[in-house]
């Protein structure tokens, strides 16, 4: 465990960059697919910008896509994955500040699955960064975080959405205690060995929307 940690520090140490979309007195805020304000505790699909198809071997082809759990390696906790052909299970977002009624960019939260029937229901479905990969130096998106408590404790589990290129993309770049604004990189697509399609920190963002679950 001590080196998994060491390996997370060292890491983002590599590859930070600038706090990304500086938070000021009134962030904007993000719109769905539809223009309405993202509410928190609200169910959302998170599905790509630009609906991504895989084609079979037999020349069936499937497009679309949206967010759903797997289990990866280990059996628990589940790992979060990108999934042709369905919205995949709707979302829900927890701004750091809990009074806050919706959501804004530059603005650190909790993203959690909307749903108890998972086969690890002893893990939360909230998000949080884990299963490093060392021979890949990748850090992958889990689940089994903790919804809001603030703080090195639960610095891996706090994400953000910025505006990019006409949609929007999550990022891990953590403001909720001091210092650690400097821990900054996208949340991208890694497509393991197996075929998964699994969010990683990641130089190339996933261009996503929010569509009302």
């Amino acid at each position: 465990m001590k080196n998994i940690y060491l390996a997370f520090v060292l890491l983002i140490a590599l590859s930070s960059q600038p706090l990304l979309g500086a938070a000021d007195a009134s962030p904007e805020q993000v719109v769905d697919t539809s223009g309405k304000k993202l509410r928190a505790g609200v169910g959302y699909y998170i599905v790509p910008a630009v609906p991504f198809t895989r084609c079979g071997r037999y020349g069936r082809c499937i497009s679309g896509g949206g967010l759903s759990l797997a289990s990866i390696g280990e059996s628990c906790p589940l790992d979060v994955v990108l999934v042709p052909g369905s919205h995949g299970l709707p979302l829900t977002f927890s701004p750091v500040d809990p009074k806050k009624g919706v959501v804004r960019v530059s603005t650190d939260l909790n993203i959690m699955f909307s749903t108890d029937r998972t086969s690890c229901p002893e893990y939360s479905t909230v998000w949080k960064l884990d299963h490093f990969d060392v021979s890949k130096r990748q850090w992958f998106v889990t689940t089994g975080g903790s919804l809001g408590k603030p703080g090195w404790q639960t610095i891996r589990n706090w994400f953000k959405i910025e505006k990019f290129d006409g949609a929007y993309k999550i990022v891990y770049c953590p403001s909720v205690f001091p210092s650690s604004n400097h821990m900054c990189k996208d949340v991208g697509v890694f497509v393991d060995q197996n075929g998964y399609r699994r969010l990683a920190l990641s130089d190339v963002p996933f261009k996503v929307k929010f569509q009302l679950a």
